[in-house]
């Protein structure tokens, strides 16, 4: 695992392992940044369930002005500051050691997002719950993106997450990308 492109390009990353961990691959991390190559620079950036952080530091790798860091495992908390070190990105990341749903009250008191990215536990139950109120608390800029990722059949009702409406979908082998929108 590496940052694709941007100031950092080239700089491997280190990850968490274990049963539950299912980092996202070189090939789909760039996939899914070559999509958001217009909205990254200058852009706040959350990334939730973070892991090891790599989503958050391709971002700033690749112009985002700021990015959050939100993950309740210690392992992974660790993951993310020493990827942050190696980057030197420190300076323009804050990490947070919550669960989500503490941190989302945290959040919503800052500055809101330009985009957010989670990656919950596949099974997770509520992630309709979470997708609504991450839109309807403030933490979403107006205009901003919220991608979900995935299992490739998992479905997603649109009267479960409005106001969110989901403008994109980009499928892979086993899992997918979901791009929601304030309607």
């Amino acid at each position: 695992m590496r940052v694709i492109a941007g100031s950092r390009r080239s700089i491997p990353l280190a990850t968490v392992t274990g049963p539950d961990v299912r980092p996202t691959t070189d090939r789909i991390k760039e996939t899914l940044f070559n999509m958001l190559s217009a909205q990254i620079a200058g852009a706040r950036f959350l990334d939730l369930f973070a892991g090891s952080g790599q989503i958050g530091i391709e971002a700033l790798s690749r112009g985002a002005e700021a990015a959050v860091f939100v993950d309740s495992d210690r392992r992974s908390i660790r993951c993310i500051e020493a990827n942050l070190q190696k980057t030197k990105l420190k300076e323009q990341a804050k990490v947070l050691a919550r669960d989500v749903t503490a941190a989302i009250g945290l959040l919503k008191r800052e500055e809101p997002f330009d985009i957010i990215f989670l990656d919950p536990p596949y099974q997770m139950p509520g992630q309709e719950a979470l997708l609504k109120r991450l839109a309807t608390e403030g933490i979403l800029a107006e205009h901003g993106l919220l991608i979900l990722e995935a299992d490739k059949k998992r479905d997603v009702p649109a009267e479960a997450v409005l106001p969110l409406v989901c403008t994109r979908e980009k499928e892979y082998k086993t899992n997918k990308h979901l791009f929601f929108t304030v309607a």
